[in-house]
């Protein structure tokens, strides 16, 4: 039964670390493939990325398939988490083949990572190798097709959207050819999810979702944000990110999981404004698990899988604003769309 998840796409497992309390306000989120590996692509649209072997990754270069994509918190020093998953793997003998030997394995992890340094008071507090070791095992752990804990867990404990609280959301969805798409997206902008002048969510307006919030509500939320605001104001500037994996159980060559990664980047701009700023390290991976053939009649039937990309990526942003808890600790003030707008 569909969850509307990322783990919607048969073999594809999610799992997530959390570190919360005594400083601490990040985590690790890992994108398990099944075993054997997935074709696997990515684009890079923000200005300040933090990544680990992206280039494998270039259709032009020798790897096919990855094992696993880690999603990670801490900044450039969160993606240490990919250390404990390459480790976790190279045990099971999972990555690519160097040697003789069936263990002589070298395991592919690309990994991008989202700004919360000292969002929970301890600049010093951030993920190493062994939460991504926490966070693939949870992924190994979850049954297939498990669903998904969404909001402030795994990379997106400390994310941020703009003045609101972000987090992590999901989406899938299944198209008239039996083929499905899904995504997962950390939500941690620079710019905002949500119009000022109503509330209302980009994402949905975009879907065509209009939910305007009552007037009073608005105003009211309208007067909690300029506090949050005033507050964030004596902080350093802000260094986001917003991280997404779309996957697929179509079979693409990688220079087509590319251009379903670049194209998935539209869904990102749908959701955020402004977006893919220099401030911003904006990443989106590509996973195509290739149990489905494309149609060989039809040269154009990508087309397809491309829309419903950039549509899951949307849905997801808007699950993960609406899923978000407020935080309100010694590394800042962030209220939830939750707490200032309800289900409206």
């Amino acid at each position: 039964m569909a969850v509307d998840a990322l783990t919607d796409v048969a073999g594809v497992r999610v799992g997530h670390a959390t570190h919360t309390g005594e400083g601490r306000l990040t985590g690790t989120t890992v994108v398990l493939a099944p075993e054997g590996g997935a074709v696997a692509a990515v684009d890079v649209r923000g200005g300040g990325p933090g990544t680990k072997e992206t280039d494998a990754l270039d259709p032009r270069n020798l790897v096919q398939k990855v094992e696993a994509i880690v999603l990670t918190g801490g900044s450039a020093y969160g993606l240490d988490a990919a250390s404990g998953v390459m480790a976790w793997l190279e045990e099971r003998g999972r990555g690519v083949r160097v040697g003789p030997d069936p263990a002589h394995v070298v395991p592919v992890v690309p990994a991008a990572c989202v700004f919360d340094l000292g969002r929970g008071g301890d600049f010093r507090a951030r993920p190493d190798a062994a939460t991504g070791r926490a966070a693939v095992e949870a992924a190994a752990a979850s049954a297939v097709g498990a669903r998904v804990p969404e909001g402030c867990v795994g990379a997106g404990t400390g994310a941020t959207a703009g003045t609101l609280k972000g987090g992590v959301g999901t989406a899938s969805t299944v198209l008239d050819s039996g083929i499905t798409v899904a995504a997962l997206v950390v939500v941690n902008a620079v710019g905002s999810v949500m119009d000022s002048g109503t509330g209302a969510l980009y994402g949905e307006l975009a879907l065509g979702h209009v939910h305007l919030p009552e007037a009073h509500v608005h105003e009211a939320a309208r007067r909690r944000l300029a506090e949050a605001a005033a507050a964030a104001r004596k902080a350093p500037p802000a260094l986001n990110t917003t991280l997404a994996v779309v996957a697929t159980d179509a079979d693409l060559s990688k220079a087509q999981a590319q251009k379903l990664a670049g194209t998935a980047h539209d869904g990102i701009a749908r959701a955020v404004r402004p977006v893919h700023l220099l401030n911003d390290g904006d990443t989106v991976f590509a996973l195509a698990t290739g149990a489905h053939p494309l149609d060989a009649e039809q040269p154009l039937a990508l087309n397809g899988i491309l829309a419903a990309g950039a549509d899951v990526v949307t849905r997801a942003i808007v699950r993960a604003v609406r899923a978000a808890e407020s935080v309100d600790g010694p590394g800042g003030t962030w209220p939830s769309y939750q707490e200032l707008y309800g289900d409206h």
